[in-house]
């Protein structure tokens, strides 16, 4: 089976939404994306930095959970990552109340050896010049390199951004991204620029209405699940690419029509994440649950017609 490198946070969260609201937790895109790869039993490990007020056990659980935490970077001196925000009524729109960057500030990656020719890298949103550094330390060229990003990095480190876009073959970003990185509006436009920056497949995320895969010409789209309570959306991005990320590594299987399935499995397991604060939905989840969604996702989708 494939290794699976992720690189991204391991942090702390505060949350308020108007289901309620919570004291520091545990958060982070390397701890979301690694719990949802976990589902499918692969080999991952986590690259990332804590600081020396991180509890020993949450990185336990990770371990528990056959996660590889070899590459977390523990600076007893410094504070871990703290991210503090306030969702709208809508849970689509949130202010962020307090970034307080720590020992990321100063965050400069080492991959384990034993990681170092994983077959698919998932680059978490860092600066780019971190998830460059990242590739640059691997023994080979994965086999997948998968990257996501957000605006703060196209306001002010473009130049970089597009260097790194040009060493990887998928990234996963929000329709408001994709919009601002193309200078399209619509996403179909804004595939076709993207792909032209270097990435071979663009995975287009629009949170509650699912996600779109575009690659040379070619389209994809997978609904979310309509959930009827979303207690917490903090994570369910890095849900999506840990589970896209976990699929494509088990199944070992990189073309376009296994990246649909892909797609599906991510959804899937983010419907999971938004169901409670933080990680604790996905830190109980069951594979029978999961199997039980797939097939709630595959009734939702499928449906015979007869063309005429």
């Amino acid at each position: 089976m494939s290794k699976l490198l992720a690189v991204g946070t391991v942090a702390f969260d505060a949350i308020e939404t108007p289901f309620g609201k919570t004291d520091k937790i545990l958060g982070g895109s390397g701890t979301f994306v690694g719990l949802a790869a976990a589902q499918f039993g692969v080999h991952t490990g986590v690259v990332s930095v804590v600081g020396g007020d991180f509890p020993k056990e949450y990185l336990e659980m990770m371990n528990s959970k056959g996660i590889n935490t070899d590459g977390v970077e523990i600076v007893e001196n410094g504070k871990t990552f703290f991210w503090s925000g306030k969702y709208h009524n809508d849970m689509n729109s949130r202010d962020t109340l307090v970034t307080e960057l720590n020992v990321l500030a100063d965050f400069t990656p080492v991959v384990p050896e034993s990681f170092k020719d994983a077959d698919i890298v998932m680059l978490g949103n860092l600066h780019p010049s971190t998830q460059m550094s990242v590739l640059d330390q691997m023994n080979q060229k994965p086999k997948l390199a998968i990257l996501d990003t957000m605006n703060f990095w196209m306001d002010s480190a473009l130049e970089d951004l597009h260097k790194v876009l040009k060493r990887i073959d998928v990234i996963t970003i929000n329709d408001e991204e994709a919009r601002q990185l193309s200078g399209e509006y619509s996403l179909v436009n804004a595939a076709k620029k993207i792909h032209e920056m270097g990435p071979k497949y663009v995975v287009i995320k629009k949170g509650e209405h699912g996600a779109l895969l575009f690659n040379n010409g070619k389209m994809f789209f997978a609904p979310a699940l309509p959930l009827a309570e979303v207690f917490d959306p903090t994570g369910a991005g890095d849900t999506f690419a840990g589970g896209f990320a976990g699929y494509l590594a088990k199944t070992e299987d990189i073309s376009f029509e296994n990246l649909k399935n892909a797609i599906i499995y991510g959804s899937n397991l983010a419907s999971f994440c938004v169901e409670k604060f933080g990680t604790q939905r996905m830190e109980e989840l069951s594979g029978d649950e999961v199997k039980e969604r797939l097939g709630a996702f595959k009734e939702l989708t499928q449906f015979d017609i007869k063309l005429s």
